[in-house]
């Protein structure tokens, strides 16, 4: 029984092997049979043709070259102007700081008189009236110009005199103080003014007002109590002998502009101690004072 079944076993391998030959070489399989393959077999697949062509295939456009990533190009536009190329600011210079200015030196100009008998006039004209004369060498304050003529004081008025160069010049000289520039324009707002000895005083040396005072006439040392009271409302003493007791001694070379200085004359020359004493002037610098004597009130 064993050996039937073996057999069997062994017969089916072989027509497995037949059948299996077969599908795979259907020609030897014509050859050793010599009988066509039976209808109801399916159609082989068709053939292959040798070389077939390979269909056109699209192109495939080359890739565009990479550029240098190190210098980016950036086309110009047509309708655009290039742009241009940029530059590194300009940083401006800081400002030098300022430097403070120093202050103008202020001045006080003064008309210098250079012949005898000089016509002060009421008005710039030379048909105006004639208020007095002043002699050569005499100063009077400058206060301006118009139509050829200097402004200045005269008598306590406003006044005139030509400033034709071959009658007057200008000079000038330096500005101390409010204080002591106020005292001395008031000694010269009454230059002209006569002298007469003995003049009334403008008040008693405490502030109490005289009657009778008149800015018509002055001596020396009502002049000086009356300016130094109208321009800083100091009180002065009545004559020169009181007046030499106030404010402080200084050398002849320490003395400044707004200062007393004061003299001896011929009538007291000979005298002693404070009697000597018999003039005082108004100290203006530059060797120049402000008083009056024997005439009149001048520079």
């Amino acid at each position: 029984m064993k050996k039937k079944r073996n057999l069997i076993l062994a017969a089916l391998c072989t027509a497995f092997i037949v059948t299996a030959a077969t599908a795979c070489n259907p020609t030897a399989d014509k050859e050793n049979a010599g009988t066509p393959p039976e209808q109801n077999v399916e159609s082989p697949l068709p053939s292959i043709p040798e070389n077939p062509e390979t269909p056109d295939l699209p192109e495939t456009p080359e890739t565009p070259e990479t550029p240098d990533s190190s210098v980016p190009s950036v086309p110009e536009s047509p309708n655009n102007p290039s742009t241009p190329p940029v530059s590194n600011p300009v940083v401006p210079d800081e400002p030098e700081t300022p430097q403070p200015e120093e202050p103008k030196v202020k001045t006080v100009q003064y008309i210098r008189v250079k012949v005898d008998d000089l016509n002060v006039r009421a008005k710039p004209s030379t048909t105006a009236a004639v208020l007095g004369q002043v002699d050569g060498e005499v100063s009077m304050l400058y206060l301006g110009k118009e139509n050829g003529f200097y402004k200045t004081f005269y008598r306590n008025k406003e006044a005139y005199v030509s400033a034709k160069s071959s009658y007057t010049s200008l000079y000038e000289t330096v500005y101390t103080s409010d204080t002591v520039e106020d005292v001395i324009e008031e000694g010269c707002k009454v230059i002209g003014t006569p002298y007469v000895y003995g003049a009334v005083r403008y008040h008693d040396g405490t502030g109490k007002k005289y009657k009778g005072f008149t800015v018509t006439k002055f001596d020396c040392s009502s002049l000086t109590q009356y300016i130094f009271y109208q321009g800083s409302g100091t009180l002065l003493q009545v004559n020169t002998r009181t007046q030499i007791y106030q404010g402080e001694y200084v050398k002849k070379s320490n003395l400044r502009r707004g200062d007393l200085i004061f003299f001896t004359n011929d009538a007291r020359r000979n005298n002693k101690g404070i009697e000597r004493v018999g003039h005082v002037a108004l100290y203006l610098g530059d060797n120049l004072i402000l008083h009056t004597a024997s005439d009149y009130c001048k520079i």
